[in-house]
């Protein structure tokens, strides 16, 4: 092959564990999904990304270096 597609790098980023948990809320109606953290003690939920695909769940993943065992969902 004379160009090869390049594997995109993931940045991996870390967050508080003592104090966030990773979350995924659907949307009971749309069914739309969103990755993002749940403050532990205020209950607040900070966006990070749309979910529209596997592919995209596993970036969520790899990005914050978690399992999806880790990861609770949310309706």
């Amino acid at each position: 092959m004379l160009f090869k597609k390049r594997k995109k790098q993931v940045e991996k980023r870390s967050f508080d564990r003592a104090l966030l948990e990773p979350v995924i809320r659907v949307s009971i109606c749309t069914g739309e999904k969103t990755a993002g953290f749940k403050n532990k003690e205020t209950g607040k939920f900070q966006e990070i990304m749309l979910v529209n695909s596997e592919e995209a769940l596993g970036e969520f993943l790899d990005t914050y270096d978690l399992r999806a065992d880790q990861v609770q969902k949310e309706y």
